[in-house]
């Protein structure tokens, strides 16, 4: 031991300058020297090169007298591994771990507006608006405001074309009451008629505000979804119609929700809560058996597993928005237009490309304000918003679903440059179909990365990332001809048109068609 003790303060003394001296485990520490042991002493601690160096200290040398470290085993499972089980009902259970006092529970249902062709067009969404209200647990809507509080829980529910979403954030100490709140709200919901009426004025108020408001981006891509899948699944309105919101009964609904509100159409996902437990709660509380279609003995009808049919073609409407400058401020009249090709599908090979496409066109409207990471130099802002002074909006979308996807291009403009508006973007998805430059794939391809890996570090978009599984694949690096040849099988695609506003100096269909196949110059309206 005495030979380790020395070693290393002459290890230790050789650091901090003194003569060194090739020694042998075990021997000795060579004898000062003459000049060394005449040489003034230094006081260590003061302010110099001679203060002790302590990060220099050997760290592979064991130190005398204590045990020598056991090596830990390695876990089985990753730490952040997701969990599925599936249960006897054909329910599955799906979680992930999290550290921390709060969780996000919920339901996604592989129910929404493209499952609607027996129904009334827009029953999902007035679903959406009946989600956490009373039930059989539950009687009174200020019972649930309490008992959500008393764990400082927050509820939403949301209806897309395909999946609705029920989810709760909360501390972890109130799970199983919140699990009984969730089974409740999506199995187990009243439905009474006041309810009803409230879900309809609220829908009737979000319709209004879609009309009056100035920007038009959510009208004009539910047009487009309208025209690139004409009478069919995804082209089936995603917003109950005014003059659809009252046959909305609560017999309709219960049908619906008899169809598809299914064990085996419904995921029940969770962040930040113990699976065995998690799995649990959900047998005690997610027996269909008990839902009240079962018990009220709702007819069921056979769901709609259409496939979705891509067609392609036109929706244009002209509309008159002078209505936006009878107040104080005014406002640029503009029109608004979509262009869009038929794309992929999530469980395509290409879904990745496309992901990393849309970031690379990006776009964005032209007072957007720049920064890091907002795409300020995506190909829809260096070659359209900053060259042309007449575009207002140019944003890119990659809509993706089960069977089927469209890539999309919004644009909005003065009603005269309509004609110029449409070879613009016509331009654009013809040049993604050229090489693409290595420098402009890596800036997109690392934009998209940052992007997912941000918004995967919120609770509540992992729970729906789980619950959804859309990012089911391990190809994280697309190489320089996937965008490419995506694109050019896109261009093949009859094109899909929306537009809404004035458009008379829009061009025809068919011309958008002649210059998609082989680009050539787009004819003008006179």
């Amino acid at each position: 031991m005495e030979g380790s003790v020395s070693l290393l303060h002459h290890r230790w003394a050789s650091s901090k300058g003194a003569s060194t001296v090739n020694t042998i485990k075990g021997s000795p520490p060579p004898a000062a020297s003459a000049s060394t042991a005449s040489a003034p002493q230094r006081n260590p601690d003061a302010a110099g090169d001679d203060k002790p160096k302590r990060s220099r200290i050997p760290l592979d040398i064991p130190l005398p007298g204590l045990q020598n470290p056991s090596v830990s085993k390695t876990q089985e499972r990753s730490s952040y591994e997701t969990q599925v089980t599936q249960l006897e009902s054909g329910l599955r259970v799906a979680s992930q771990p999290r550290p921390g006092h709060y969780c996000t529970i919920g339901v996604a249902v592989q129910s929404g507006a493209r499952f609607e062709k027996p129904f009334v067009k827009g029953v999902s969404h007035v679903i959406e608006k009946l989600g956490f209200l009373t039930s059989e647990g539950y009687p009174d809507k200020t019972a649930i405001v309490q008992e959500m509080e008393a764990y400082g829980a927050i509820c939403d529910s949301q209806s897309s074309r395909d999946t609705t979403v029920y989810a709760i954030s909360l501390q972890v100490s109130g799970l199983k009451k919140m699990m009984k709140l969730l089974g409740d709200a999506v199995l187990r919901p009243w439905l009474s008629e006041e309810e009803l009426v409230a879900a309809r004025q609220s829908i009737q108020y979000e319709i209004e505000d879609l009309q009056l408001r100035p920007e038009k981006d959510t009208v004009v891509l539910e047009m487009i979804h309208e025209a690139a899948w004409k009478n069919n699944t995804l082209g089936y309105p995603r917003f109950c119609e005014a003059d659809a919101v009252e046959k909305v009964t609560r017999e309709e609904v219960l049908k619906f929700m008899k169809t598809n509100y299914t064990p085996g159409r419904m995921v029940v996902s969770a962040v930040g809560v113990d699976h065995s437990e998690l799995v649990d709660l959900s047998k005690e509380y997610f027996n269909a058996d008990k839902a009240t279609w079962n018990v009220e003995g709702v007819p069921a009808v056979v769901p709609d597993e259409s496939l979705a049919i891509y067609t392609g073609g036109e929706l244009r409407i002209e509309q008159d928005f002078s209505q936006f400058n009878a107040g104080r401020y005014l406002f640029l009249k503009l029109s608004h237009m979509a262009l869009g090709l038929e794309s992929v599908s999530h469980k395509d090979p290409l879904f990745i490309p496309a992901c990393v496409l849309n970031i690379l066109m990006g776009g964005g409207g032209s007072f957007s304000a720049g920064g890091p990471g907002k795409g300020m130099y995506s190909r829809l802002y260096t070659n359209v918003l900053n060259s042309k002074h007449w575009v207002y909006n140019a944003t890119a979308y990659n809509n993706s679903y089960n069977d089927g996807g469209m890539f999309c291009i919004y644009a909005s403009a003065p009603p005269e440059y309509l004609g110029n508006l449409t070879e613009t973007l016509m331009q654009e998805f013809h040049n993604m179909s050229e090489p693409v430059d290595s420098n402009e794939l890596d800036r997109a391809k690392c934009q998209l990365q940052s992007m997912l890996l941000m918004n995967l570090e919120s609770r509540p978009v992992l729970f729906e990332d789980i619950g959804r599984q859309v990012l089911a694949t391990d190809t994280t690096y697309p190489q320089l001809n996937d965008s490419r040849e995506l694109a050019q099988r896109m261009l093949k695609s009859r094109p899909s048109l929306a537009a809404l506003g004035s458009l008379d100096r829009l061009p025809k269909y068919n011309d958008i068609i002649a210059t998609a196949e082989d680009g050539d110059v787009l004819k003008m309206p006179q």
